[in-house]
């Protein structure tokens, strides 16, 4: 058999798979543009997860009861383990978790554009937790089906863990919602700042989505930027309703024929300078990110040398 049918063979296998919608698993044989096109997707994802820890980790030391604060600190180490799960997916695909720290801190690997923004007010840890990890959950909960296996098994612990998180801020919010004039204007406030990135989260709009169509193809995503968009939106309003907060959007509205509901454009120029670098805390973040991995260069030294000595008994 020559290298040419050998290599038809194996990419009519890796087709009939995705066809099939079966996994892909590590091992398996797969195209070189849908090993990049996951690493690309799995390392975002993880990075966001990384960097995600700070916004809310800002305040942790000033959270008003112990209790919040608590719940802080296990949200904040959920992040952790689930930017440690996806690191661990992308090393199967033959990724280099220093290498993708690497290209983070030096600015060649992006995160959600999320993360660049302040959280001002102590409303923004419940808004974060209901809207963000809301758009969180719309978005990841597909990629549980995703067509490379352990993409697909880390994501189910981490939708369980974002469904918690989510319900965690809602019920922050609705614990101030029913407190003084003051609370219910620092909720709302904070809704309006954060709802139009939480939009951006799912990325540009489908005719901006370079990837969207191939990763579709492949069965690593399920649904396009804008459907996913579409569905957190109409998630959101009743959401919003019982809680007794209103979004900044005048274009908000139910359209009966659509039987979804109708709104207004994010501003995509605000996204992409983001993106770019240029949002409010990008520097910040980055420059946090890279003084905890220096920091700690000292603890993965020592377990190196640990585990090299344990490797060593072992062959004694």
């Amino acid at each position: 058999m020559t290298t040419a049918t050998m290599s038809e063979d194996l990419q009519e296998l890796f087709d009939t798979t995705i066809a099939d919608d079966q996994r892909i698993e590590p091992r398996d044989w797969m195209p070189e543009g849908y090993r990049k096109t996951l690493i690309r997707q799995i390392a975002q994802h993880a990075h966001s997860e990384i960097i995600g820890m700070q916004p809310e980790g800002n305040w942790i030391t000033r959270a008003p009861s112990l209790r919040r604060k608590s719940i802080l600190l296990a949200k904040v180490q959920d992040e952790a383990g689930h930017g440690l799960y996806l690191y661990s997916a992308a090393e199967t695909l033959g990724a280099d978790r220093a290498d993708l720290t690497a290209k983070l801190i030096s600015g060649r690997q992006k995160y959600s554009s999320i993360f660049n923004y302040p959280t001002l007010t102590f409303a923004d840890v419940g808004v974060i937790g209901w809207l963000v990890d809301g758009a969180a959950i719309c978005n990841q909960v597909p990629l549980c089906r995703s067509s490379f296996g352990p993409y697909g098994r880390a994501m189910i612990r981490v939708c369980k863990e974002e469904s918690f998180h989510q319900r965690q801020g809602y019920e922050l919010l609705m614990t101030m919602m029913q407190g003084t004039d003051a609370q219910r204007e620092m909720v709302q406030e904070s809704v309006d700042r954060w709802w139009w990135p939480a939009l951006m989260m799912f990325g540009p709009p489908d005719d901006e989505s370079p990837n969207t169509e191939q990763s579709m193809n492949w069965r690593i995503k399920r649904h396009t930027n804008d459907e996913l968009r579409q569905r957190f939106v109409d998630m959101s309003i009743p959401q919003a309703e019982a809680l007794g907060v209103t979004f900044p959007d005048p274009n908000l509205s139910w359209n009966e024929e659509r039987r979804h509901y109708d709104f207004g454009e994010p501003d995509w120029s605000e996204f992409r300078a983001v993106i770019e670098g240029n949002g409010a805390c990008n520097v910040e973040r980055i420059t946090n990110r890279r003084a905890a991995h220096e920091n700690g260069a000292w603890v993965r030294e020592a377990a190196t040398v640990f585990a090299a000595r344990e490797r060593e008994g072992s062959q004694k």
